[in-house]
């Protein structure tokens, strides 16, 4: 009598814990998608920030330009005389 009883037991216990186990395996495809997705997200974040800075610098570069372009071209003044 106790050994059918704990024969069920064993496998009432193993069914549940297989009937858990699919759970947690898609909690962790799910994880990984999420990490998959951050780490696309970063990637496009950087890609982003080096555009900016590029832009910045290429900004820059023209600003620069214009400024010597605008500018008088530098003449020595006379000394003065006494």
């Amino acid at each position: 009598m106790r050994k059918p009883l704990t024969l069920a037991l064993i496998l009432a216990a193993s069914l549940g814990l297989a009937a858990c186990d699919k759970a947690s395996e898609d909690k962790a495809e799910d994880a990984r998608e999420h990490a998959e997705n951050a780490q696309e997200q970063m990637n496009d974040a950087a890609k982003e920030n080096q555009k900016a800075i590029e832009d910045a610098n290429e900004a820059a570069q023209e600003r620069a330009k214009e400024a010597q372009e605008a500018a008088p071209p530098a003449t020595p003044s006379p000394a003065p005389q006494q």
